[in-house]
């Protein structure tokens, strides 16, 4: 079966790049020196530090293992080519709730890959139910959301490229 891709924007890309070179090249050294220090200082069997040490340099090395694998399987998108009559991952998209027929509170969300996902910055990955319900429309179009609260609506008002442009290649 083959591996499921992972949807990136180039600059979610950039970011787990640098995030993998930073573990490799210095967190790996820095846990290193940890643990040769935690080994001088005697016996290893009631050694806090060592211990600590040795579960730091496992979980830097699950995390480079798990980039490596995203990474691998990582399929970015180009925002220069994204189609702005329809939205798809790489878009900005500004909606408005609607209630009991009335536009309310204006949000915006950049559509991205579960990778990236992050709703503290407004970031909703593609395979959530909002990113799904909001993928392949169009400007002026009303969307449905099924959430864990009932059905949400949702007019689309804008849609825009995300990118950053000195992100860019």
């Amino acid at each position: 079966m083959a591996e499921k891709k992972n949807i990136l924007t180039y600059a979610g890309l950039k970011q787990l790049e640098d995030e993998l070179q930073n573990l490799k090249v210095f967190r790996r050294k820095e846990v290193a020196q940890k643990i040769k220090e935690a080994r001088e200082q005697g016996d290893l069997s009631e050694n806090a530090e060592y211990d600590a040490a040795k579960d730091e340099q496992r979980d830097i090395e699950l995390r480079i293992e798990e980039l490596e694998k995203l990474l691998k399987n990582a399929e970015v998108v180009v925002e220069d080519e994204v189609d702005l009559d329809k939205i798809s991952i790489g878009c900005k998209v500004k909606v408005s709730e609607i209630e009991d027929g009335e536009e309310m509170e204006q949000m915006e969300f950049s559509i991205v890959g579960s990778t990236e996902a992050n709703s503290l910055q407004n970031r909703i990955s593609n395979e959530s139910p909002v990113g799904k319900a909001l993928l392949g429309r169009k400007k002026g179009d009303v969307v449905d959301v099924e959430t864990q609260v009932g059905v949400i609506q949702y007019k689309v008002l804008e849609i825009q490229r995300v990118q950053d442009k000195e992100s860019q290649p």
